[in-house]
């Protein structure tokens, strides 16, 4: 058998961006053994993808907190055994910084990357035994799967498939109440639309009879929602949830709106209706891409008015909605 390894183990929107290279390995190389090195927060993400044999979390994000401690040291120790018990037949590491090139060095097997004009993070280009030219003004998603399958002998071919299946994901009580997602929240200030867009935009849907969910991942983000439920009928905050979760409750959306966040490509691989509102980044190279009904607003410092986005997501519902 041959057995493949994927190295790419963060964050939330790379990790998704990387789920169509994935998928293109499964269909041209059937019969291989599929495995992913990936942060342990996102692990439950990549486990969604059916083309995944085995998903080996790494904890670099929580083990560079606790590098003073011994049983951090004997985790680090485990993962390293983990990685090396079995040798691969190849080793991608589609991330190319240096952590992940470091990742990739202790791998048994014939390693693949980025050479030193299309890596993200020049000395990574160091650590690979092959290495592949990818243009840098291709999305992330293109450069990915073009890595991929120079790595394995293959040119990727037909049209962006993440391995997500959006009917299989939504919630079983599917027949509830039809809701929008808002993706309020991101990790930059400067990539955040106003609170008062939101609200005005909140009241415009909840006018369409949509339920409105306000997810979050920090206490800084869940307070953010809890001031916009409080001006919104019809919203709701829920529980911080584990990825797996929260792409069922994105599955199960009529329709979702957000900033450039990593939610907002989770929308974008599930297919689900989206607007993405892009005020302070550019979106050229990691945009929101699949092949759902998907429209982008804004640009790097631009700003982004209110009645666009509802425009927008007049556009991108289903008919009748």
């Amino acid at each position: 058998m041959v057995d493949i390894l994927f190295i790419k183990t963060s964050s939330l929107g790379d990790v998704v961006h990387n789920m169509p290279a994935v998928t293109d390995a499964r269909r041209h190389r059937p019969a291989a053994r599929l495995a992913w090195v990936v942060e342990e927060a996102f692990a439950p993400l990549a486990r969604l993808h059916p083309g995944v044999d085995e998903v080996i979390p790494v904890a670099w994000r929580r083990w560079r907190r606790q590098l003073g401690r011994a049983a951090t040291w004997r985790e680090i120790g485990r993962f390293v055994a983990r990685l090396r018990a079995r040798p691969y037949d190849t080793v991608i590491d589609t991330q190319g910084l240096v952590r992940t090139a470091v990742i990739t060095r202790l791998v048994r097997g014939p390693r693949h990357g980025y050479d030193r004009r299309s890596v993200r993070e020049a000395l990574a280009s160091a650590s690979y035994d092959v290495r592949h030219a990818v243009g840098r003004e291709l999305h992330a998603v293109d450069r990915n799967r073009l890595l991929t399958g120079r790595a394995l002998g293959y040119a990727p071919e037909g049209p962006i498939d993440y391995g997500l299946d959006r009917a299989a994901l939504a919630p079983a009580d599917g027949a509830g109440a039809p809701y929008a997602v808002l993706l309020h929240a991101t990790a930059r200030p400067e990539k955040e639309w106003p609170e008062d867009h939101w609200v005005a935009l909140g009241r415009s849907l909840a006018a369409r009879g949509l339920e409105l969910v306000l997810p979050w991942g920090t206490e800084a983000e869940a307070a953010r929602a809890r001031r916009l439920a409080a001006a919104l009928p019809g919203a709701r905050v829920p529980d911080r949830r584990p990825l797996d979760e929260v792409a069922r409750l994105i599955a199960g959306a009529t329709v979702v709106v957000g900033v450039d966040t990593g939610l907002l490509h989770l929308a974008a691989a599930l297919g689900v209706p989206l607007v993405s509102i892009f005020v302070g980044s550019e979106p050229t190279l990691t945009g929101p891409t699949g092949t759902g009904p998907i429209a982008t607003l804004g640009r790097d410092g631009g700003r982004c008015a209110v009645a666009e986005v509802e425009a927008a997501v007049a556009r991108v519902l289903p008919a009748g909605r």
